[in-house]
């Protein structure tokens, strides 16, 4: 029995960011999480009505007064914070705001937890590509590998991540997510799957010429379905109690997947023939060829990996494109 009354098996797992692409995955993750009854607040930006969710609660995690009030209202066992600029560009683009959502609402968050909600567990979701120019040795990552962020996004990113570990040692129960790249059927077309995906099923509906227009095919990246991520987060939530507070877990497939390959295989699932041409509004040249982490302690201390091989990701992603276009 915890000090609310409720059971080690009843769970309130209050989301912020929750109507993006990972939130709604999310949610029934948890609901499947075995042993446990768990109840979800889902929160956004602005408050909704969502078909997996239903109401979402209207939370700016950069509002401190409003997370304050939240988190006293719900006194949530585990708060996962998805709230965040997703795309690079968005956050290169808007420094001031990626600043204050990815820091300043992490802290936010953080600060109202050991204020009000003391044995909450934080789950802050980071990103990856803190590693910035480390990962230009081309090794797979570890959690102990060198930050070394390299743009705005980026920067950000660690600022929060690094900012829950220091609260750790003030009482912060956390574990802190690095995901790598990860896709699935309703991400936006601002990711490169989901770019290739859209372009061919607007071509299969004669919504435009049958040439793809690509930027660089040489970059090799870590990809997950983001329902295998998603996974990792749900076992998080029914293992914190085992977690050591300010625990940091790459979530990555191991595997470097270059982006031609990628496209080849999109490619043999298109029901017509397409050409590709290289676009120069897309083309960056990466500094860093390869990009892969290591996920072993997930793995040990989770007992997590991934479970959905990149061809169902693919075809599934796909499919998906396929049913926007034709509404």
């Amino acid at each position: 029995m915890t000090g609310d009354g409720r059971t080690d098996a009843e769970v309130k797992v209050l989301i912020t960011g929750t109507i993006g692409f990972v939130g709604p995955y999310l949610a029934e993750a948890l609901r499947r999480l075995p042993e446990r009854r768990v109840s979800i607040v889902s929160t956004a930006l602005t408050a909704a009505e969502h078909p997996v969710l239903g109401l979402v609660r209207a939370l700016d995690v950069t509002d401190k007064a409003a997370v304050e009030r939240i988190i006293g209202e719900e006194r949530p066992t585990h708060v996962v914070h998805l709230a965040g600029l997703a795309a690079t560009r968005a956050a290169n683009a808007n420094e001031a705001l990626a600043w204050q959502v990815h820091l300043f609402g992490t802290l936010n968050l953080a600060h109202a937890i050991l204020e009000h909600a003391p044995r909450c567990v934080l789950l802050s979701v980071g990103s990856g590509q803190v590693y910035g120019a480390t990962a230009r040795s081309g090794k797979p990552l570890t959690e102990t590998a060198l930050l070394a962020p390299a743009n705005t996004y980026e920067v950000t990113k660690a600022a929060g991540d690094l900012a829950v570990g220091a609260l750790a040692g003030q009482g912060l129960a956390s574990v802190r997510f690095r995901p790598f790249n990860h896709t699935g059927p309703g991400q936006t077309g601002d990711f490169v799957i989901p770019s290739f995906a859209m372009q061919i099923a607007r071509i299969e509906a004669g919504l435009q010429p049958p040439v793809l227009k690509v930027g660089n095919l040489e970059a090799e990246r870590d990809f997950l379905d983001v329902r295998d991520v998603v996974a990792a987060y749900a076992l998080a939530v029914g293992k914190s109690a085992e977690i050591a507070p300010g625990t940091i877990m790459n979530v990555s497939s191991g595997v470097p997947r270059r982006i031609q390959t990628i496209l080849d295989r999109l490619m043999a699932l298109s029901r017509v023939p397409i050409s590709t041409k290289i676009d120069s509004t897309r083309m960056r040249p990466s500094e860093t060829p390869r990009y892969v982490g290591d996920a072993t302690l997930a793995k040990k201390l989770l007992g997590w990996s991934p479970q959905i091989d990149l061809d169902t990701t693919l075809a599934a992603v796909l499919d998906d494109c396929r049913a926007r276009v034709g509404k």
